[in-house]
């Protein structure tokens, strides 16, 4: 049902010429009309990346039990125009993130992590251009188990997107947890207080690269670190060859406090223009 869920969604949200925000061509527009352009999107489109990828560990003899499918759906829904204070909007966000061991009896999908969020959006202009913008929002994950297995959190989280220029995004998140299972009472430890990184993008808008380090709790260097890599088969479509490395801590809710150092290949989809993290 995920994977057809993927394709429904690749379809709806593919680009359009006539939908863009910011011109390729880096051409200027004013503010009111780059409103207008956000007012004219569709409601329902993606989030964050949507992906589908299967991969094994670095350093250790991949088995049945640690190499596996991991994938992402991910999605939001506009619930206003530019009508709100301050020409914001407002947003639902779900994002589902599931590992799926395909080489085991039974193929068990082990760990599932459902993240729904409510966030107020701004967009940012500087001299009628869109350079940006900021979300806050209230979000839940968990893992959607009970018992000793259960594990869930809620942030409150502001987040920035800022474009350096038409081929450079930086991004950062910091949040306010308020962790309200004792089973994972030190997940700061692991799946970090804020997060920060950066896209790239070629100029010929097929090769995408970003890298993106999330702090844990504590004064050392202590990063988990994402690296990924994508390539578009065509300008046309929005489906990309799809490279992910993962090294460090709370790739998952239910092993969030056990190390990995994961590379795993498959397909992605990406929203329009740059992705969210």
């Amino acid at each position: 049902m995920t994977v057809i869920l993927i394709a429904i969604v690749s379809a709806w949200c593919a680009p359009q010429s006539g939908a863009q925000i910011m011109s390729v061509s880096g051409e200027t527009i004013n503010t009111d009309s780059l409103r207008r352009d956000f007012d004219r999107q569709p409601d329902f489109g993606l989030y964050k990346d949507n992906y589908f990828t299967f991969g094994m560990p670095i350093g250790q003899k991949p088995t049945r039990e640690n190499s596996n499918v991991k994938f992402q759906v991910s999605i939001s829904q506009r619930l206003t125009r530019s009508t709100l204070p301050w020409n914001t909007y407002l947003f639902l966000f779900y994002t589902q993130k599931v590992f799926w061991n395909v080489l085991q009896e039974s193929l068990p999908m082990t760990d599932l992590n459902f993240n729904p969020g409510v966030g107020i959006t701004k967009p940012l202009f500087v001299k009628d251009r869109y350079i940006g913008k900021l979300t806050f929002m209230i979000e839940h994950e968990s893992n959607g188990r009970d018992g000793e297995e259960s594990r869930s959190w809620n942030k409150v989280s502001l987040a920035a997107n800022i474009f350096v220029d038409k081929q450079l995004m930086v991004h950062g998140k910091a949040w306010i947890p308020i962790i309200d299972s004792s089973n994972n009472s030190d997940i700061l430890d692991y799946s970090g207080i804020y997060q920060m990184g950066l896209q790239m993008i070629s100029q010929n808008q097929r090769f995408t690269g970003s890298v993106t380090l999330v702090k844990r709790r504590g004064w050392n260097l202590n990063y988990n670190t994402i690296v990924e890599l994508a390539y578009r088969f065509n300008r046309r479509d929005n489906q990309y060859f799809f490279l992910q490395y993962y090294n460090g801590y709370g790739e998952g809710l239910l092993d969030y406090n056990k190390f990995h150092s994961q590379l795993r290949v498959g397909i992605v989809i990406k929203p329009r223009f740059f992705s969210d993290y």
